[in-house]
């Protein structure tokens, strides 16, 4: 008897650690709330191309749908969902969608990598500053990649942490 009662304490504890666990994972992952004035201040920022002399003004996206993506040459995953953003990217754009990149990275990483692996969206690059972009846009943990989708009044209509995946992108793709 002693035993059997150990056995469903042992696995109450465990049931219980496992769901601890899982709550701790969702609350992780999900993107905390915007920050007061963040995607006002976001629509008034430029970026620096990775091959130099060009500017990205947000401003001038402003209007049609816009998915955000920060990603670095360093991270796995973000690098794994560049040929699906940019696929997203060919056949969304005729029906309105932009994609902006945000390399969280230094240039001459960047600019070796899209020479390997050409995107067909616009490349921007925050530095090391970026993670403190996607924080005030909801990335509490920092995390890369960090994505987020503008409608085309410049509002946040939906963030993810976490590498994106085709069910999402055609989940967004109908918000527009």
């Amino acid at each position: 008897m002693k035993l059997q009662r150990r056995h469903w304490l042992a696995g109450g504890v465990a049931l219980a650690a496992a769901g601890a666990g899982v709550w701790w994972a969702e609350r992780r992952l999900s993107p905390a709330p915007v920050m007061d004035g963040a995607e006002a201040a976001f629509w008034q920022t430029s970026f620096e191309t990775p091959e130099g002399g060009a500017t990205l003004a947000v401003a001038a996206l402003r209007g049609r749908p816009l998915l955000v993506n920060f990603w670095a040459t360093w991270c796995p995953p973000c690098v794994e969902e560049l040929p699906l953003l940019d696929a997203f990217h060919q056949k969304q754009s005729p029906k309105g969608w932009q994609l902006l990149g945000l390399a969280v990275d230094r240039v001459e990483p960047v600019r070796q990598f899209l020479q390997r692996l050409p995107l067909s969206f616009p490349v921007g690059m925050t530095g090391f500053a970026g993670t403190e972009l996607s924080r005030t846009l909801g990335n509490a943990t920092g995390a890369l990649p960090f994505t987020v989708v503008f409608g085309s009044d410049g509002r946040v209509l939906h963030r993810k942490i976490g590498q994106v995946h085709e069910s999402d992108l055609a989940q967004w793709a109908e918000l527009a």
